[in-house]
């Protein structure tokens, strides 16, 4: 693009991501339930997933900028202040509600052409279901009585075919999930519970892309164009666009990051001011492996030099750190990944492994251990 290019060593790089995440700091967002909804405005999405050998992950996630942080916390901002709402970004995830336009031009894709995951609801059961919570209220897959059930065409898929049916209804945007019990989702109008008179106008194409710009530099701090669009690789065109753009307009500026210049990056101004600051006392966070810092698996190596496995789905046989191991992060390295798993019954956080991933030295440990016994209240308050 033609403009210089800022070297940044890596302790810096990693100083601006982890600002930019709010994993430097004790309580970034303050506390409470409007820290919650502050936390996912800031993140742009929270990852939500099925597996419970500890905490599920979007409680995790917030647990660990938000050390006071409760589950009802996210359930106010799901069903009482409506701040949140569930959708797919990479994956399914908590979005702020504000940034709800950003996902309808994804919705009326599927209304036109359902994928495999979707396609073969018959519409009269469509609506009927439509008419049913229009009169009923919110409905979850347990109050559907389905009399003939069907085999699975996927691990993940319900054997009732009311669920596809759900399914459909949320992901075209009709209805949206008011309310979670565990992983157990009612089923509501969209329009209802927002208590909107009619839908948001869908962004269009350049807002979207202008939207995860903005999202990735606010959550990122340094942002190459695979981390802007992870999870939306058809906008990367339209983004390059904007970077190129915001270059120019020296809102962005080239960095280099040492030893890896063939990968470009750009970071703001103003981050770039902050890495002469003292290094702020080191944080210690027991991180989920779908935390917004560990889901993009190159990034993290990148700036780390630590690349994550998950293993949940890898043979017993074959796993090195373990079936759900958890990359521990004391200041700004990552020093082990330890399988935990919660006993519920006895009211313990069992070890399953733990693996070193930097030199083990004075003090290391226990502080880890410390922040073990933390994240255990919280996994069985």
């Amino acid at each position: 693009m033609g403009a210089k290019s800022f070297p940044l060593t890596p302790a810096q790089a990693r100083a601006i991501w982890l600002r930019a995440q709010r994993l430097d700091a004790e309580a970034p967002f303050g506390e409470g339930p409007e820290a919650t909804r502050r936390a996912v405005a800031h993140l742009g999405y929270v990852q939500i997933d099925t597996i419970n050998v500890i905490e599920r992950s979007h409680h995790h996630i917030l647990h660990s900028r938000i050390p006071g942080y409760s589950r009802t916390d996210l359930e106010w901002a799901q069903s009482t202040d409506k701040s949140v709402f569930e959708y797919w970004t990479h994956a399914l995830s908590y979005v702020p509600t504000a940034d709800y336009r950003f996902f309808i031009p994804a919705m009326e894709r599927l209304r036109q052409a359902p994928n495999a995951w979707l396609a073969g609801v018959d519409p009269g059961d469509y609506a009927a279901l439509l008419r049913r919570i229009r009169r009923e209220g919110a409905l979850s897959i347990r109050d559907i009585g389905d009399e003939v059930l069907v085999e699975k065409t996927h691990p993940w898929a319900s054997r009732k075919p009311s669920k596809r049916v759900l399914r459909l209804g949320f992901f075209i945007g009709d209805l949206t999930i008011s309310k979670r019990s565990g992983m157990l989702k009612s089923y509501e109008l969209a329009g209802r519970h927002f208590g909107w008179l009619r839908r948001p106008r869908p962004a269009t194409e350049a807002q979207i892309a202008a939207y995860l710009l903005d999202r990735a530099v606010r959550s990122q701090g340094i942002v190459s164009l695979d981390s802007i669009c992870f999870g939306n690789l058809a906008s990367k065109a339209a983004v390059s666009g904007l970077v190129e753009t915001a270059v120019r307009r020296k809102r962005l500026l080239p960095v280099r990051l040492d030893g890896h210049a063939k990968i470009q990056h750009w970071a703001p101004p103003a981050a770039l001011d902050t890495t002469a600051e003292a290094p702020p006392r080191p944080q210690v966070h027991i991180l989920s492996p779908f935390d917004p810092l560990v889901i993009q698996r190159k990034r993290l190596n990148l700036f780390f030099g630590y690349e994550h496995r998950f293993e949940a789905y890898v043979p017993a046989a074959k796993r090195v750190l373990g079936y759900f191991a958890l990359p521990v992060l004391m200041g700004d390295e990552v020093v082990a990944a330890i399988d935990l798993k919660a006993d519920r019954q006895a009211r313990k956080l069992l070890v399953q492994k733990w693996t070193w991933i930097a030199k083990r030295r004075a003090g290391l440990k226990p502080a880890i251990e410390e922040a073990m016994a933390r994240f255990e209240q919280f996994q069985l308050s």
